[in-house]
C-alpha cells in the first residue's frame, strides 16, 4: 500500500514517556522526516532508521492510518503489529499540516534536514505549498524522496499519474502477476507485498546515492521511485524474453522456462525446492538419487531443459519417500536446496537466530517481548538494527521540536492551539 489520499486530522492515542535518542550504525547524524504511512513509504524510511539515521514520523492528529491494523495483543493496543514491524526505531511527532502554523513548523524543520520523504498522491504536498522547489529554497541540499504508484510528473508524466494505487496494482501491471501462478490458476499475486516493498528498496538507494552526490557537491535533489516502474525492474526477465525471442511468458508455476532441475518437490512432511541447473550440480544429484544413468544421458544442460517433463517425475520419486531434512542432507552441500518454510520453521531454524534476523522489541502496551522480522543488512564497523519498539503516536512531539529548533514558548503555544499534539492530548 503506497498512497493516502490526503493528510488528515483526528485525535491523538494516549502514549508514554519515550527513550531517548540513541545512536548507531553507519547514518548517524542523518536526520529524516518521514511523512509517509501505509507500507511503501514506511518500510523506506524504516530501512533507513534501521541502518542508524534519525526518522522523525511526522504524522496527522489522528496518526498513520495503519496504526490500528491488525494484529493485536490487546483489544485496546496503541498500534497493531503492522506498525509495529514498520514503524520501529522512529519518533513520532504530530503535526497538523492543515493548518497554517503546522506548514511554517515543518518548514522550519526542513531547514535542518538531510532527508524528507512522503508517499502522498500526486499534487498533494504541492497543494499544500511542501513542493520539492519550494522546499529546496528553504535547504538547497535537502534529499527529497517520493513513493508513488506511477511514479512523478517531474521524472516523465504517466498518463496515469493522478491514480491511486497500492501493491496489487502494482503488482499486476508491473509484470510479476503475468508470470506468477499456474496455468490453471492464471495470474496469482505475490505473497509479500512486493510491490510496496521493492520500490521502497530502490527508494532507499536513490537517497543514499543522493547523499554521496550531496557529499561532493552539496546539491541536494529529488529521487523518484514509481510502484510499478520497481515491479518491471523486478520482473526483469519478461522484457528481455520478449524483446530477445518475442516470447510473452505465462505463469509458470514452480518451474524455470530456462533452466532444469530449478523446481519444488513434494516430501514426506512438505516441500523442498531444488535448483541444479549446472553440470556437477546435476550429477551430484543424480548421485544422491543413485541414478548416475541419468547423469551420462542428459549431460547437458539443453537436453534437460528440453527434457524436464520426464525427469521432473524421476527426481520427484525420490524426495517423496524423504523428509525435507533427509533430503538437504544428502544434497544441499553440493546442490543448492532449502525447506519450503513456513513461519514456525523459520522460528525453529537456528539460521535465523544466529543471524538475528528474529529481534525481539518490547510491545508498546503489555511490556511483552515480541518479534519483528530483523535487518538483513549487516556491516561490520557500523552495525545496523532493529532497537527501539515503533513510537506511541505524538511521543517525541516536545523533544524533536526543540532540537529542530522550536522554543519551549512556541511549542506550548503550538501544544495549545492543537497543532502539535502530545501522546495524551486529543479527546480521549
Amino acid at each position: 500500500m503506497s498512497e493516502p489520499d490526503e493528510t488528515d486530522t483526528g485525535d491523538a492515542r494516549a502514549g508514554s514517556e519515550g527513550n531517548s535518542r540513541e545512536t548507531w550504525g553507519p547514518l548517524q547524524g542523518v536526520r529524516v522526516l518521514d511523512l509517509t504511512q501505509m507500507l511503501a513509504g514506511p518500510f523506506a524510511t524504516m530501512l533507513l532508521a534501521d541502518l542508524g539515521a534519525d526518522v522523525v514520523k511526522i504524522e496527522p492528529p489522528r496518526g498513520d492510518m495503519t496504526r490500528d491494523n491488525p494484529p493485536h495483543l490487546t483489544e485496546d493496543d496503541a498500534y497493531g503489529g503492522y506498525f509495529h514491524s514498520v514503524n520501529r526505531n522512529k519518533r513520532s511527532v504530530v503535526i497538523d499540516l492543515k493548518s497554517e502554523e503546522g506548514l511554517e513548523t515543518l518548514r522550519g524543520m526542513v531547514e535542518d534536514a538531510d532527508v524528507l520523504v512522503e508517499n502522498f498522491k500526486v499534487g498533494t504536498m504541492d497543494r499544500l505549498g511542501l513542493s520539492y522547489e519550494s522546499l529546496s529554497e528553504i535547504n538547497p541540499g535537502l534529499v527529497y524522496a517520493a513513493i508513488r504508484g506511477f511514479g512523478d510528473p517531474r521524472s516523465g508524466e504517466s498518463p496515469y499519474a493522478d491514480r491511486p494505487a497500492f501493491d496489487i496494482i502494482a503488482q499486476a501491471m508491473g509484470g510479476v502477476m503475468s508470470i506468477t501462478g499456474t496455468e490453471e490458476s492464471g495470474p496469482v499475486k505475490v505473497g509479500p507485498g512486493v510491490g510496496d516493498i521493492f520500490p521502497a528498496s530502490l527508494c532507499i538507494i536513490g537517497v543514499l546515492s543522493a547523499l554521496h552526490h550531496r557529499e561532493r557537491t552539496g546539491e541536494g535533489q529529488f529521487v523518484d521511485v514509481g510502484m510499478v516502474d520497481g515491479v518491471l525492474s523486478l520482473t526483469e526477465r519478461i522484457v528481455h524474453q520478449y524483446a530477445f525471442e518475442g516470447e510473452v511468458p505465462g505463469p509458470q508455476g514452480n518451474t524455470h522456462p530456462l533452466l532444469f532441475p530449478f523446481d519444488r518437490f513434494d516430501t514426506t512432511d512438505g516441500h523442498v525446492m531444488i535448483a541444479a541447473p549446472s553440470d556437477h550440480q546435476w550429477t551430484a544429484l543424480c548421485e544422491a538419487m543413485d541414478r548416475p544413468d541419468l547423469a551420462e544421458e542428459y549431460a547437458e544442460e539443453t537436453d534437460r531443459v528440453a527434457n524436464a517433463d520426464e525427469l521432473r517425475p524421476i527426481v520427484a520419486e525420490w524426495t517423496e519417500k524423504r523428509t525435507k531434512e533427509e533430503v538437504a542432507d544428502a544434497i544441499a552441500d553440493d546442490v543448492p536446496c532449502g525447506p519450503v518454510n513456513t513461519v514456525l520453521d523459520v522460528f525453529e531454524d537456528e539460521h535465523f537466530d544466529v543471524r538475528g534476523m528474529l529481534p525481539e522489541v518490547e510491545h508498546a502496551d503489555t511490556g511483552r517481548e515480541v518479534s519483528l522480522a530483523g535487518s538483513p543488512i549487516k556491516l561490520s564497523a557500523t552495525p545496523s538494527g532493529v532497537h527501539h519498539r515503533a513510537p506511541f503516536l505524538g511521543e517525541h512531539s516536545r523533544e524533536v521540536l526543540a532540537e529542530y529548533g522550536v522554543d519551549e514558548e512556541r511549542v506550548e503555544a503550538l501544544v495549545g492551539e492543537g497543532v502539535v499534539q502530545e501522546p495524551d492530548g486529543g479527546d480521549d
